[in-house]
């Protein structure tokens, strides 16, 4: 074989991942597997498709090795074959931030123009709760928060927010975190916590933007 066709059949392995990556719908599904194992039900319902089309996209992820499944009882549940799959694609996002300024209008109109909320930053959390001065609360569903959080969260799906807003501490801040940048479950959390009068302020990182700032100061 010569270095010709090495290199022909190397790019082909490598374009079935670019193939596989290039419906939205696929991307949105392979970011909320990063949070954790999902059923095809529960999948359909977070992308609003229906769960045949939800099938046929994990199908074409499942053909490119990047999604697996196993059976439980009447469900299909999926999850990310490799942890270097999240990498991949919080790479990803934020090489499309910077080189696509759509990217960054989108998502300053979506998440921050109107919203007039306030946010922490990385250090700034891990500063603050190492002092006790804020609780951090976890709105994702539970099963995410199962399978890993930022250390010293505490898990409050959003859908449970409203009926334990008097569980919460009233001499401290409040700081809600979700799926990240492009993630509303977070915002939905602060506004209700506002409208209570509790001082919120919102963690537009994710898990894993924790674990990459942990190791860099490690």
């Amino acid at each position: 074989m010569n270095e010709r066709n090495l290199k022909d059949m190397l790019y082909k392995e490598f374009a079935r991942i670019g193939k596989s990556l290039s419906s939205p719908k696929r991307l949105e599904i392979l970011d909320i597997l990063s949070q954790g194992p999902k059923s095809v039900e529960a999948l359909s319902k977070a992308t609003t498709m229906s769960v045949a089309n939800v099938s046929q996209h994990l199908q074409t992820l499942s053909n490119s090795r990047l999604v697996t499944f196993q059976k439980k009882g009447n469900y299909v549940i999926y999850e990310l074959t490799d942890a270097a799959i999240a990498d991949f694609l919080n790479s990803m996002h934020t090489l499309s931030e910077k080189q696509f300024v759509e990217v960054q209008q989108i998502k300053q109109e979506f998440l921050n123009a109107n919203l007039g909320m306030d946010g922490v930053s990385l250090s700034e959390l891990k500063d603050r709760m190492e002092n006790g001065e804020v609780l951090l609360l976890d709105v994702r569903p539970k099963e995410e928060y199962d399978k890993e959080h930022i250390p010293g969260a505490v898990s409050m799906p959003i859908e449970e927010l409203k009926e334990k807003l008097s569980t919460l501490p009233t001499n401290c801040d409040v700081v809600a975190y979700c799926r990240g940048p492009y993630c509303l479950m977070s915002v939905e959390a602060v506004e209700l916590l506002k409208t209570n009068g509790i001082n919120a302020f919102r963690l537009e990182n994710s898990v894993q933007d924790w674990n990459q700032f942990e190791d860099q100061i490690n």
